[in-house]
C-alpha cells in the first residue's frame, strides 16, 4: 500500500514535471514577428508653381518715313546732315515721288558717285581745260595773241586778274563765275565766249544745264531763281532737285535700280534701247552697237542717215512687216516711254522673246575731267555698290 501510494506520488509528481518542461519549452520557442505597420508620415503640401505670365513683345518700331528717313541713311559723319537731308526732302516733296528706301538709297548712291556729298565738287585740271577752250577760240576768230594776253591780265571783278582766277580754278562753278565776268567785263569777251561755256554740268549730282533747261519747259522750277537757272544748277538745293528728277522723275520697265544708274550717265532709256539693238543684232546677224542710241543724232536733233539700228531692221522688214517711214516713225520714240507702246518695239520683241528687255550699253566715257579709263557699265556698277550698301542699313 505504501508503494502503490508512493508510486502514485511518483507518477503525478512525474505528470507535473513533464508539463512544467512542456510548459518550458514552449516558453522558450521563440515567437515570429509579424512585420511592422508602416508608419504613416506626414507629407509637406505640394507647391503649385504659379504660371509664368507670358512675355510682352516689344512694340514694333514704326518703319521711318519722309525726312526721318532721309536722315537716317546720310553718312554718319556728313558736314551739315540737317541741311543735306532737308534740301534732299524737299526735292522729293517738289517733285511728288514718295521717298520710300528704294528710291533715298539710290539718291545717296548717285550723289556719293559724282561728288562725294560736296556741293561744289572739286575738278582737278579745268585750269588747263579753261586754257585749252580760249586758245580754240582765239584761233576760231583770229584773234592776236598779244590782245588775248593783255585781256587776261586785265583786274577782274573779284579784284584778280583773269589770268590769276584761271591759275586758281578748283570747282565748275569757279570756271562758270569766270566765264560770265569775262563775257561782261573784257572787250571781245562777248564774241569769244558768248555760248561755250564749257561749264554743262553742276551741283552735287552733276546734271546737265541742257536737262535742266529741258525740265523746267514743262514743269517750272519750284525754288524761285529760275531767271538764273544755271546758278540754281549750282546751289545744293537746285542740283538735288534736277538731278533726283533725272533719275527719277520717269517711268521705265526696268526690273533693278542698276538700269536707272545707268540711264544717268548715258541718258534716260539707254539701257532699254540698249537690250533692244541686242536683239536686232540676234534677230538679223547686223552688227548693231549696244550704246543705247538707235538714230544718229547731231545737237541733239536726229539724223535721216540710216544707222545701224535701221540698217539691222531694214534686212527684217519682211519679218516685220514694215516699211522704213514706219520703223522711223517709232524709232523717233527712243527717248520716250512710249517706245515700248509702238508696233515696231513689240514686234520685234515677239520675234526675240527670250532676249532682255534692259541692258546696260556698252559706252566709254570721254571728258576731260576723265583722267582713266571709265565705262558706263563700270559707272553703273560702282554706283549699284553704294546703293547695294546704303539698302543695308
Amino acid at each position: 500500500m505504501m508503494f502503490s501510494l508512493f508510486s502514485s506520488r511518483c507518477l503525478l509528481f512525474i505528470g507535473l514535471s513533464i508539463i512544467l518542461v512542456g510548459c518550458s519549452s514552449q516558453q522558450s520557442k521563440p515567437m515570429v514577428k509579424s512585420a511592422p505597420s508602416p508608419v504613416l508620415r506626414k507629407q509637406p503640401p505640394k507647391i503649385i508653381p504659379a504660371p509664368i505670365p507670358a512675355p510682352i513683345p516689344a512694340p514694333v518700331p514704326k518703319p521711318l518715313t519722309g525726312l526721318a528717313l532721309v536722315n537716317s541713311l546720310l553718312p554718319p559723319l556728313l558736314a551739315d546732315r540737317s541741311g543735306w537731308g532737308a534740301d534732299i526732302y524737299a526735292a522729293f516733296e517738289a517733285l511728288k515721288i514718295i521717298p520710300g528706301k528704294e528710291q533715298v538709297c539710290a539718291v545717296l548712291a548717285e550723289i556719293g558717285q559724282e561728288s562725294s556729298f560736296q556741293s561744289e565738287p572739286v575738278v582737278f585740271g579745268l585750269r588747263k581745260i579753261v586754257r585749252r577752250e580760249l586758245e580754240m577760240r582765239r584761233e576760231k576768230y583770229s584773234i592776236p595773241q598779244w590782245l588775248m594776253e593783255n585781256s587776261l591780265a586785265l583786274k577782274s571783278p573779284d579784284g584778280r586778274s583773269y589770268d590769276e582766277r584761271i591759275e586758281a580754278l578748283r570747282t565748275e562753278n569757279d570756271v562758270n563765275r569766270l566765264y560770265e565776268d569775262m563775257i561782261s567785263e573784257i572787250p571781245f569777251g562777248g564774241k569769244l565766249l558768248a555760248d561755250s561755256n564749257p561749264v554743262q554740268t553742276g551741283g552735287p549730282m552733276q546734271v546737265s544745264l541742257s536737262f535742266a533747261k529741258t525740265y523746267t519747259a514743262v514743269h517750272p522750277y519750284p525754288f524761285g531763281g529760275a531767271n538764273a537757272l544755271r546758278k540754281e544748277l549750282f546751289t545744293r538745293k537746285g542740283g538735288l532737285y534736277f538731278g533726283i528728277a533725272y533719275l527719277l522723275d520717269y517711268p521705265a520697265s526696268y526690273g533693278s535700280m542698276i538700269f536707272r544708274f545707268a540711264d544717268f550717265n548715258a541718258g534716260r532709256y539707254s539701257s532699254r534701247n540698249a537690250a533692244f539693238q541686242s536683239a536686232l543684232h540676234w534677230l538679223s546677224g547686223v552688227a548693231v552697237e549696244t550704246d543705247g542710241d538707235l538714230l544718229r543724232y547731231k545737237d541733239g536733233v536726229a539724223l535721216e542717215e540710216n544707222s545701224q539700228s535701221m540698217q539691222a531692221l531694214l534686212s527684217i522688214a519682211a519679218q516685220l512687216n514694215m516699211d522704213r517711214n514706219a520703223m522711223m516713225r517709232d524709232l523717233l520714240l527712243e527717248k520716250s516711254f512710249a517706245f515700248e507702246q509702238s508696233p515696231l518695239y513689240n514686234r520685234v520683241f515677239t520675234l526675240a522673246a527670250t532676249m532682255p528687255r534692259a541692258r546696260i550699253p556698252e559706252i566709254t566715257l570721254q571728258s576731260p575731267k576723265i583722267s582713266r579709263k571709265l565705262t558706263t557699265a563700270m559707272y553703273a556698277k560702282q554706283v549699284d555698290a553704294r546703293y547695294q550698301s546704303c539698302l543695308k542699313k
